[in-house]
């Protein structure tokens, strides 16, 4: 079935219906949405993807189809995209990095094929070859499967645009090095996708995750201690929210104010062009023994010695735990079943903390029989919040397993 967005009516604002891009696995999110924002003439015509929300309340982003629009046109010229390019949707179309897709191809006359299959990286590979792909967007993890299996990428493919987390640099070069054409972008579903992404001649020069070039779309500045503010004509027109009761309201975003985001970045101008480089998240810096500390460095950090190992990048993570004597305790929880797996991860545990800081070094290892990832591979941050809470409640070792 042809998605509605794929039809240039969709795109056309006069009287136009609010879209709600549903993920089918949890439509109960959206119930009552589509009735709410018929109600009034700023929420009618807007496109609504669900968005993180705190302690499990739904949260939908309102982006106008002119918004998405202004996006699709920026990411193209940043691109290069023109109708001879054939775009390969392996994201999901509830998602914005999916969903703008079909605004990219509406815009610049491109082509796409829409993949449902279960995600594999020597399909993807193969995908690629026999529908003449020259475009994609992937998230980190696809990434991650493309360099375990060592495919090698097709000869068509020009850029692949890498959203929706930080991939390393020793990760994004091992790509570049089996031919997949790898750009770091930072955006998110406010900004109907991508605020700044690495240059096309970062393919020739090097992948560089950490200077970022903001598209033209985008105003950018930051306050004074580093959260990014976004303005511009993509920006979301606000936010529906469910409360408990059932009933919805309406936070309407101020363009001219623009978007204060809970991300630290810092921004410099490179002659005409401006650059971003992603510091992290809020909720990202702990602070151990009086010390601020960066929990994406450390996770880079670990994702080294795990590359220096060969172990799985997926397989382990850092987790900031609340201490009375340092403020924060740092572990590693990492995946296993027996105690070979066990005296694997304390292994991992002293490799890391070899010529480093004492406030960034690992206290405790926790080894857990999965760790909980979202069907797109992220972590899935509220599961191992809980499945550490649970432990940290069972007992406090130095060392211990589960």
């Amino acid at each position: 079935m042809t998605h509605p967005a794929a039809h240039p009516d969709f795109w056309k604002d006069e009287h136009a219906s609010a879209y709600i891009a549903t993920n089918p696995h949890r439509v109960e999110d959206a119930a009552g949405l589509a009735a709410f924002a018929a109600l009034r003439a700023e929420t009618r015509p807007l496109i609504y993807f669900q968005t993180s929300g705190s302690e499990g309340v739904p949260k939908w982003v309102g982006l106008s189809r002119a918004a998405v629009q202004v996006s699709a046109r920026a990411v193209n010229a940043h691109l290069e995209s023109t109708a001879a390019d054939r775009w390969l949707i392996a994201l999901p179309l509830h998602h914005v990095g999916g969903f703008s897709i079909l605004a990219r191809c509406h815009e610049s006359g491109a082509s796409f094929f829409h993949t449902e299959e279960k995600w594999s990286a020597p399909s993807f590979a193969s995908l690629c070859v026999a529908q003449g792909i020259t475009l994609a967007s992937l998230v980190p993890a696809q990434v991650y499967d493309l360099v375990q299996a060592k495919v090698e990428a097709p000869g068509k493919l020009r850029a692949i645009v890498v959203g929706g987390g930080g991939l390393s640099k020793e990760l994004g070069i091992r790509a570049l090095e089996l031919g997949w054409p790898v750009l770091q972008s930072y955006g998110m579903t406010e900004t109907a996708s991508q605020v700044a992404t690495e240059p096309l001649e970062h393919l020739r020069a090097g992948y560089d995750p950490e200077s970022l070039e903001v598209l033209p779309c985008w105003n950018v500045d930051a306050t004074p201690d580093g959260a990014l503010i976004v303005r511009g004509a993509a920006l979301a027109s606000g936010y529906a929210m469910r409360s408990a009761d059932g009933a919805w309201r309406w936070q309407a975003i101020d363009a001219e104010a623009g978007f204060t985001t809970r991300d630290r970045v810092q921004v410099w101008w490179h002659g005409t062009h401006r650059f971003l480089r992603f510091v992290g998240r809020e909720s990202s810096f702990v602070k151990v023994l009086g010390e601020l500390v960066s929990l994406p460095a450390l996770q880079q950090r670990l994702e080294r010695v795990l590359i220096g190992e060969g172990i799985d990048l997926r397989s382990a993570l850092i987790w900031p735990v609340p201490d009375a004597r340092k403020d924060t305790r740092l572990l590693l929880v990492g995946e296993g079943q027996n105690r070979h797996d066990a005296a694997r991860l304390e292994n991992l545990s002293a490799r890391f903390n070899q010529d480093i800081p004492g406030y960034e070094r690992l206290d405790a290892v926790l080894m857990v029989s999965a760790i909980p990832r979202t069907p797109l591979g992220k972590v899935d941050a509220r599961g191992v919040a809980q499945l550490v809470a649970s432990h940290v409640a069972k007992s406090s070792p130095q060392h211990s397993y589960e």
